[in-house]
This record gives C-alpha cells, sequence and structure tokens, in this order.
C-alpha cells in the first residue's frame, strides 16, 4: 500500500481587500443650499426650530419693511424739496423773463410814440425790464443743463436779447433825429421781439413748468412698495401671536406686541403723512399753479396788446395782415384784448371764494372793460385824421389807454404775488409732512425687529 507523502501545502491566499471608498459626497445638483434646507427642516420638527424659523422671518420683514419706507419716503421728501426750492423758483423765473421781455418791449414803443424826448419814467422801465431779464437768464443758465431743452432756449435768448437791444438804440437815435426811418427799426426790433425772443420765452416756461409738474407728481406718487410690505409684516405679527396663543393660551407676548405697534406706527405715519403731503401739494397744483399759469398768461396777453397798440400808431396803418385787407397791429391788438378777457374770466374760476385772488382780478377785469372802451375811442379819432389826438389817447397822463394798461398790469401784478404766497405756504407744508418719516421709519423698524427677536426668545426660554 502506497501512502501520498506528506507535504505540507502552502494555504491559499485570500484575495486583497478592497480599496476604501471615499465618503459619499452630496448628489448632483445639491450644495450649500441644499444643506441649508436640510438643517431647516430638521429645525421645523422641533418647536424650538420653528420659533427660531418664526423670529427670523418676523425679524427680516419688519426690517424689510422699515427700509423700503425709508428709501420711498425720502425720494418723495427730495421731490417735495424740489417744488419748494428748485423747480418752481425756475418756472417763476422762467415766466418773469417773458413778463419783462414783452414790457420792454412795451416800454420802448411807449417811449418812442412820445417823441424825441423820451418820458424819463419810460426809459427807466424799459432799462430795468433788460437787465432783470438779463439777471434771470444767467441765473436760469446756472441752473439749466446746456443740452437741455431749457438750455436751447435760453441760448437762443442770449443770442437776441443783444440784437434787440441794438436796434431799439438805432430806433430811438433816429427818433431822436427826426427821421422816419426811425419807425421801421422800432418795427423790426417788435418783430424780432415777437417772432424769435418771446417764443424763446414762451418755450423755455412751458419747459420748466413741465419739470415743475414731474416734481410734482413725483413727491404725490404713493409709496405702494412701503404700504404693501407693512401690511403684510403686520399681517405676519399678528399671525405669529395667534399660533403663539393658541399653543400656549398667552393672551399677549409682551415683544411681539411691541413689535406689532413699531410697525403699526410706522404704517399709519406713512398713509396719513403722505395722503397730508399729497393734498398740501395737490392744493399747491391747483390753487397756486394753475392760477399763476393763468395769470401770468393774462399779465402777458395784456403787455402784448399795449405794445400793439402803440405800434398801431407807430406804423399807421404800413403794416397789414397777410391778407392785406386790415392793420397788423389792429389786428392783433383786438386778438390779445380776446385773450385777456379769457384769461381774466378762467383766473376768476380759479380764485373761487377767495377774496384776497379774486379781487385783483376783478379790478383787472373792469380795466380791462374801460381800455377797450377807450381804445374804441382812440380808433375813431384816428381814422378822423387827428393823429395827435389819438396818440394823447394812448399816451396822455389821464384819460388815456395807458392809464386803464396800468391799472390792469398792476391789478395783475397783486394777484400773481397773492398766488405765488398761497402756492409756496401749501407747497412747504406738503414737504414739511415728510419731515422725519424716513429717520422715524427706519429707527421704529429696528425697534420692531429687536421686539419681535426678543418675543420669540421669551418662548424659546422655555425649552431650555
Amino acid at each position: 500500500m502506497t501512502h501520498l507523502p506528506n507535504v505540507r501545502t502552502a494555504p491559499q491566499s485570500a484575495p486583497p481587500p478592497a480599496p476604501a471608498q471615499p465618503p459619499a459626497g452630496p448628489p448632483a445638483g445639491r450644495g450649500a443650499w441644499a444643506e441649508v434646507r436640510r438643517r431647516l427642516r430638521a429645525a421645523a420638527t422641533t418647536e424650538p426650530g420653528r420659533l427660531q424659523i418664526i423670529g427670523a422671518v418676523l425679524a427680516a420683514f419688519v426690517l424689510t419693511f422699515g427700509v423700503v419706507t425709508a428709501f420711498e419716503t425720502a425720494d418723495r421728501a427730495a421731490a417735495a424739496d424740489d417744488v419748494v426750492s428748485r423747480s418752481q423758483p425756475l418756472s417763476a423765473d422762467a415766466a418773469s423773463i417773458y413778463r419783462t421781455l414783452a414790457d420792454a418791449d412795451t416800454a420802448a414803443s411807449s417811449g418812442f410814440l412820445a417823441g424825441a424826448e423820451e418820458p424819463r419814467a419810460v426809459h427807466e422801465r424799459y432799462e430795468k425790464d433788460i437787465a432783470l431779464a438779463s439777471r434771470l437768464l444767467v441765473k436760469a443758465a446756472a441752473n439749466t443743463d446746456s443740452s437741455s431743452e431749457s438750455g436751447h432756449q435760453i441760448a437762443t435768448l442770449n443770442e437776441g436779447l443783444p440784437r434787440y437791444t441794438g436796434l431799439i438804440e438805432t430806433a430811438r437815435a433816429n427818433n431822436r433825429l427826426g427821421r422816419p426811418l426811425g419807425g421801421a427799426y422800432l418795427r423790426f426790433a417788435n418783430e424780432q421781439m415777437s417772432k424769435q425772443l418771446l417764443p424763446a420765452a414762451e418755450k423755455l416756461y412751458a419747459a420748466e413748468t413741465a419739470r415743475l409738474e414731474q416734481d410734482d407728481d413725483d413727491a404725490r406718487f404713493w409709496p405702494i412698495a412701503s404700504l404693501v410690505a407693512g401690511v403684510i409684516a403686520i399681517g405676519l405679527l399678528v399671525g405669529a401671536q395667534r399660533r403663539n396663543y393658541r399653543r400656549t393660551n398667552r393672551v399677549f407676548n409682551h415683544g411681539l406686541v411691541a413689535a406689532t405697534a413699531a410697525t403699526t406706527v410706522v404704517l399709519l405715519w406713512l398713509a396719513v403723512g403722505h395722503t397730508v403731503a399729497r393734498a398740501q401739494l395737490n392744493d399747491a397744483q391747483v390753487h397756486g399753479q394753475q392760477s399763476l399759469k393763468v395769470l401770468n398768461d393774462a399779465r402777458i396777453a395784456s403787455l402784448k396788446a399795449r405794445a400793439n397798440e402803440n405800434l398801431t400808431l407807430v406804423a399807421r396803418g404800413a403794416v397789414l395782415t397777410d391778407d392785406g385787407k386790415n392793420d397788423k397791429y389792429a389786428a392783433e391788438f383786438a386778438a390779445g384784448m380776446d385773450r385777456l378777457g379769457k384769461e381774466l374770466n378762467r383766473a376768476q374760476q380759479l380764485a373761487g371764494d377767495d377774496e384776497q385772488g379774486a379781487g385783483p382780478v376783478e379790478s383787472a377785469a373792469k380795466g380791462m372793460s374801460a381800455w377797450q372802451d377807450r381804445h374804441a375811442d382812440v380808433a375813431r379819432t384816428d381814422r378822423a385824421g387827428d393823429y395827435e389826438g389819438a396818440l394823447k389817447k394812448v399816451i396822455g397822463a389821464k384819460g388815456s389807454t395807458g392809464e386803464c394798461f396800468d391799472k390792469v398790469d398792476q391789478a395783475l401784478e397783486l394777484a400773481v404775488a397773492h398766488e405765488q404766497r398761497q402756492f409756496t405756504e401749501a407747497a412747504k407744508d406738503g414737504r414739511g409732512a415728510f419731515g422725519g418719516l424716513p429717520v422715524g421709519a427706519a429707527a421704529l423698524a429696528v425697534l420692531g425687529a429687536v421686539g419681535a427677536i426678543l418675543g420669540i426668545n421669551r418662548r424659546l426660554s422655555e425649552y431650555r
């Protein structure tokens, strides 16, 4: 019997261990936000975690409400301040430029009619108007972008005004020498005033008035984002307190009550303050700016009518309308008086029961009526061939149309000054309604957020 040799066999080697797998990372598409969501879900499964989330949300919404309110009210306050301190003064200056240029043209024609010896008062009035218009143009240019519509019109006025004054001086020189050519220079100067300078001044006034209206609209625009944020913040605070009551049967949480009170104060302050500001700015716009525009238009219409009345005697029928049938200046005088009557009717309607505003307008209307009657008498005298008699009835000291014009102009000046005061007072009240609101809203919002956090922390302390 054969035996196998006793050979020790080598043990079979075990397979090598598998390499360690790296820890599984977050699935694709997940990162920091996924971790945040995981922790929030984990926190939301416990009452303390839910309370922490509620506290953070409440504080965030209250602070957001405060920040939005501060920014919006600061923007409205800045627009209201622009109405008072920038746009309305510029609009008033533009109206003054328009009026002083028209008045200068009227004074120039009145002085020319007086003959070689121009009355000192008339000459000083002309010089004063030109100097004032020049100063106002410098001021307007300093506050206006040269590339804007207003800047273009200011440049046109600055270029044309020296040419106009040069023509007037030439007309005066010829008039002193008794040369008929002086009348032609005066008519040419009036044409430049009517077709170049006054249209540019009117466009400047329209542009500045449009800027005023834009600032006024910006100041009166409702702060919708702030109001919505405030309502949401209060709704969340009330909801949190209701939840607290249902879970603890406690009526009040002092921190949440304080936060709700602070947020409510801001919301009421915002609503009431903006309502008051809108009302005052609306009053300034309706009873101030609209009346000012109508009165300025009426005053300019009277100035143009007076200049055309003077030029009727200067030209003596030498300049006709485009159809060649009527005297040009007589026709423009009639159109100007018609416009003056319409503007005075509008001014009386806007004045309403305001005696201080209605009184001067009524006086101007009476002066206009007397002016028309006297002008009709001037026309009859001139047609009869009595030039000297007609001239006396136009520029004479008493009983002349010039006397009626002065009455109309003085009455309108009083009415403009009254409406200017009304506008300024109402606009300042509107601006004042925003006073302290941006800073107050931010401060109360911080207090509200702190109150909400303290209120939630009071509940969290019960779990420790």
